[in-house]
């Protein structure tokens, strides 16, 4: 069996961030990056299928240099191949989805897995694009997983509850948080990842559908008011929200 992970290197949840100069892509000056949480879930998931089914995993990522330091922890966490589709230059959500779908044509894995999103987008687009682009079913937002020969059943979350789905290989599944604790890399992982090569490959280069106009940050909250105490303060805040807030 021949599991991927596809994962992404992504700012750090503490990092301040800041718009860059050009006003379309953040500063990276002084940015810590990290492997992306949710991939973490991702990643484990891979592990633990080819602990119960056997087989290869790979982890895959498209990007710069950069990238190679999400690839080697998840090397050290007990991945057995790295692969970097190279190119830093910006793409959005379905170019990347092109250039990894043509990396996993030539794999022909029969476990995709994906972190449900990436924690400097929040798309959640990759899974369900790479799954179409593939044409092999795709389930999100997996809390519960099990394996019986080349039968999957998922559980996902949906708004106000959970759905049960079952499927078969090849599929494309993106993890949810609650599916699995990830592990950390042993001491013996970690020193045995620095020394493992990473596959370097040039993806094609697709344009892309979406361009950023602008990047900038949220207003300022304003400070809160209070308006009284009890039934003889709603008319205030009733006007207040009308007038001030223009919410109602």
């Amino acid at each position: 069996m021949k599991i991927v992970a596809c994962i992404n290197h992504v700012p750090d949840t503490e990092a301040k961030i800041k718009i860059g100069t050009d006003g379309k892509t953040i500063d990276k000056t002084g940015v810590n990056f990290i492997l992306n949480p949710y991939d973490e879930f991702a990643v484990e998931a891979a592990l633990q299928l080819k602990e119960k089914m056997g087989g290869e995993t790979i982890a895959l990522t498209l990007g710069g240099d950069g990238h190679k330091e999400a690839l080697r922890k998840t090397l050290a966490m007990g991945i057995d191949k790295a692969i970097l589709l190279k190119d830093n230059s910006p793409r959005d959500s379905f170019s990347v989805a092109q250039a990894l779908a043509d990396e996993l044509k030539k794999l022909s894995p029969d476990c995709i897995f994906f972190g449900k999103q990436s924690i400097d987008y929040y798309g959640e687009q990759m899974p369900g694009l790479v799954g179409e682009l593939l044409g092999i079913p795709s389930v999100s937002a997996v809390v519960a997983l099990n394996f019986e020969d080349k039968k999957i059943t998922c559980e996902r979350e949906i708004e106000g509850g959970r759905e049960i789905v079952e499927t078969s290989m090849p599929v494309a599944i993106s993890a949810q948080k609650g599916l699995n604790e990830p592990r950390y890399p042993s001491l013996k992982g970690i020193m045995a990842s620095k020394t493992k090569p990473i596959e370097e490959h040039q993806p094609a280069n697709y344009p892309s559908v979406v361009d950023v106009v602008g990047l900038q940050k949220p207003s300022v909250k304003q400070a809160g008011k209070i308006v009284g105490a009890g039934a003889d303060a709603v008319p205030e805040l009733v006007r207040l929200l009308r007038e001030e807030a223009k919410i109602l």
